[in-house]
């Protein structure tokens, strides 16, 4: 029974993989490619992982896949967002039918009809 539970889970995280890679290949820009692969690819392996542990049993492949599980649900999400976040100030533009970036309104203090440069000039005069 629980190598069929295995399996299934298996099955179901290669199907979450599977459409994480054809979000790499589908959706327009950097941001958005990175949302659709993180949270597929990080449920799919996650699920993977998962069946290996129902299929093997809680020995010590199980408990080395628990771990492998715990560790991407740390790392993913920060890398997600570091990349993003690098991205974003290098200057990667978002896609024309993105609808906010919030990236940009936080570093405009929520100020959204501001341009960036504006921006730098007022912060230069409260400076002085």
């Amino acid at each position: 029974m629980t190598e069929s539970i295995g399996f299934i889970l298996i099955m179901g995280g290669l199907l979450f993989d599977f459409s994480g890679c054809l979000g790499l290949i589908r959706l327009p820009d950097v941001y958005n490619r990175l949302q659709g692969s993180t949270k597929c690819v990080t449920l799919g392996t996650c699920l993977i992982l998962l069946g290996a542990v129902f299929y093997t049993g809680l020995n010590a492949v199980g408990i080395k896949a628990i771990l492998c599980i715990w560790f991407i649900f740390m790392t993913s999400p920060t890398a997600a967002h570091a990349i993003s976040r690098a991205s974003h100030r290098t200057g990667y533009r978002l896609w024309k039918g993105s609808v906010c970036d919030q990236y940009l309104e936080d570093r405009q203090g929520g100020q959204k009809d501001k341009a960036p440069e504006v921006l730098e000039e007022e912060r230069k005069h409260e400076e002085a």
